[in-house]
């Protein structure tokens, strides 16, 4: 009965903070669970027409008010600005195939010009009647093979608890027509240790630029026609809980 009612309440949760680009953050919460996340670009002030490189950024946390573990985390959605692109011509690729059983140090060797961004990501393991395991790895996001047109990237990661385990989680940046929103990324979180694994926290910077054709080059880039960006994530958990926020950040059109 208690599950039916936070379904109830969480899936029409919708929680909107405007930010103006400081350490402020959102807090989605659903009974005793807590997300905290935030993010933002760099440089603020960007075309009213056209676009600029950006440097991208943000992070989420997922906790409990009362410290016990909380639910697995299974898919992680985000939408983008429309006022937003990604570019990726004479960007060099990587595959799942290359990228598969490696470490940090050798997936970064193995493709190092495929590299569109880094950040960091922890986990528990709690296997029953044992302590819990931390867990942690560097993430790593590589350019790939486009797919349906749009752009790919391949998350990384490589944790050494329990066990050695390589993970890598194809991400299409699809291209969609949904009012603000312009392009969408839906994450598959792999299963830890068997399942047994709950990711706490990940943050990842992207900030990629190269040089093709004597042009510089960005893989993400924005404009800013009326003074703001915005995203919108969505969190889906294995007990069925899901969470649902907006980020406004505010820019400056020139």
């Amino acid at each position: 009965m208690r599950k039916t009612l936070l379904r109830a309440n969480v899936l029409g949760l919708l929680l909107l903070l405007v930010v103006a680009g400081s350490a402020v953050a959102i807090k989605l919460r659903a009974a005793n669970l807590v997300i905290t996340t935030d993010g933002g670009f760099s440089p603020t002030t960007l075309p009213k027409k056209g676009f600029a490189p950006i440097k991208l950024h943000g992070y989420g946390k997922i906790e409990t008010e009362d410290g016990s573990p909380p639910p697995v985390l299974e898919t992680l959605t985000i939408w983008f600005d429309k006022n937003g692109e990604v570019e990726t011509e004479g960007l060099p690729k990587c595959t799942p195939a290359k990228l598969a059983a490696t470490t940090t140090a050798q997936a970064r060797k193995l493709c190092p010009g495929a590299i569109v961004g880094k950040g960091f990501g922890k986990a528990v393991v709690i296997f029953p009647e044992q302590a819990p395991i931390p867990a942690s790895s560097p993430i790593t996001l590589f350019n790939a093979a486009p797919k349906h047109g749009n752009p790919v990237v391949l998350a990384h990661a490589h944790l050494t608890v329990p066990g050695p385990t390589t993970f890598v989680v194809p991400i299409e940046i699809e291209k969609v027509n949904a009012g603000r929103y312009g392009f969408k990324t839906v994450a598959k979180i792999p299963k830890i240790a068997g399942g047994s694994g709950i990711p706490l926290y990940g943050q990842l910077t992207v900030n990629r630029k190269w040089t093709y054709k004597g042009k510089t080059l960005s893989f993400a880039n924005a404009g800013c026609p009326d003074g703001r960006l915005q995203a919108k994530i969505q969190t889906e958990f294995k007990d069925g809980t899901k969470l649902n926020g907006s980020v406004f950040k505010r820019c400056t059109g020139r």
